[in-house]
């Protein structure tokens, strides 16, 4: 069984929450989703250009994770990018 979620600061609200390649109907095309985790990881280290441990601080998390998630959300830009994917940038869920 695999430990719980540590808690992860998460600031970043983006103005757009979908992006698609122009000229194809979003119903042809493969989606895939950023997770909050993967869009806050993004905007602080290369939209801020902040090194992976000032980063990872800011999450509240280690920068090996930091880096893991840094690493997967890279990937996935890359291949939207690439192989003409849509791009859904998920919502952070409030908690009650």
């Amino acid at each position: 069984m695999p430990r719980p979620k540590k808690y992860r600061c998460i600031k970043c609200k983006p103005d757009a929450n979908y992006f698609k390649p122009r000229g194809i109907p979003l119903v042809d095309l493969e989606e895939i989703s950023l997770t909050p985790d993967e869009i806050e990881a993004i905007s602080l280290a290369d939209y801020e250009e902040l090194y992976h441990e000032e980063a990872a601080m800011k999450m509240k998390i280690s920068r090996q994770t930091f880096g893991r998630i840094l690493n997967g959300a890279h990937k996935k830009v890359a291949e939207c990018l690439l192989k003409g994917k849509a791009l859904k940038i998920e919502t952070q869920k409030k908690e009650e």
